[in-house]
């Protein structure tokens, strides 16, 4: 694992990259509000033991990247978008397999849309449809809104109430999958321990823009896979459903009992459908 801190767009964007250079180049974007610590290293070295060189990094707001005032918008998806393509010329990548969860697979589509010529596949973890649809469908469970609520009451000076709160919010996200209580604690206490500001990480629910970018995913060109879990509480299956007819050439696949997550008794099924898309 190699961590780099790089210039883009005039921000700090923090890196870390598994594998080798040499490899298929496969960049991971993360949800809203979660730090590259939520890509598990683990998953990370499993990908990378595939002939891939992954590439995982903090958005804006998160982790060692730049983070700005909480309660402050700085920036659009469609920046967030540059920042992806930034990261790929910071690594001298001309074209890379873009993987997105959540936010990522949003962040993901507008980038195969505003470069195409940088993204050779795209696989898109629980994520939803960019574009006018999307306010058709399930809403958000109310306990992922109430959890987010008590941040107002959280110690941010507290590591232990820090961790607890961030290790239980993705306990909101589970499906019927045992809760990994051990690893999600695992992980929020890494993301504590990296942070320059962990409250600035609720400016991701201010974020705006994209909106040349709607409805337009029929133009995607490239191999997409979609993957969704039944039970996700953020954004139930139909929004994985929607995906798949929006971009006719995609291809879905199911994950029975899984919420909105990247489950580690899922890990084997998504790194092989990850590496047969990537080998095409």
């Amino acid at each position: 694992m190699s961590e780099q801190i790089l210039k883009i767009n005039s921000v700090d964007i923090c890196t870390e990259s598994f594998g080798n250079a040499k490899d298929p180049a496969v960049l991971l974007i993360m949800g809203a509000m979660s730090s590259l610590d939520w890509w598990d290293e683990d998953f990370c070295i499993r990908l990378a033991d595939q002939g891939r060189f992954v590439i995982r990094y903090d958005h804006r707001d998160l982790g060692r990247s730049t983070v700005y005032e909480p309660g402050t918008s700085n920036y659009t998806i469609t920046d967030m978008a540059d920042d992806a393509a930034g990261v790929l010329d910071a690594y001298s990548i001309e074209q890379a397999h873009i993987v997105g969860m959540s936010l990522g697979g949003l962040i993901g589509q507008i980038l195969a849309l505003r470069y195409p010529e940088r993204v050779t596949t795209l696989t898109l973890i629980a994520s939803s449809v960019f574009g006018t649809v999307m306010e058709e469908l399930p809403p958000m469970d109310q306990r992922i809104l109430d959890h987010h609520a008590k941040s107002a009451s959280v110690d941010w000076a507290n590591k232990e109430s820090v961790i607890a709160f961030l290790a239980d919010g993705w306990k909101t996200l589970a499906g019927s999958k045992p809760y990994e209580q051990e690893r999600m604690y695992k992980l929020a206490k890494r993301e504590a321990e990296r942070a320059k500001q962990l409250p600035s990480r609720f400016n991701h629910a201010m974020l705006a823009g994209g909106d040349e970018y709607y409805d337009r995913m029929c133009e995607i060109s490239v191999p997409v896979l979609i993957i969704h879990g039944t039970e996700d509480p953020a954004l139930p299956y139909e929004h994985g459903l929607a995906l798949r007819k929006a971009i006719p050439q995609a291809t879905l696949v199911t994950l029975d009992g899984s919420g909105h997550e990247i489950h580690r008794e899922d890990w084997d099924e998504i790194i092989d459908s990850v590496r047969r898309l990537t080998s095409r």
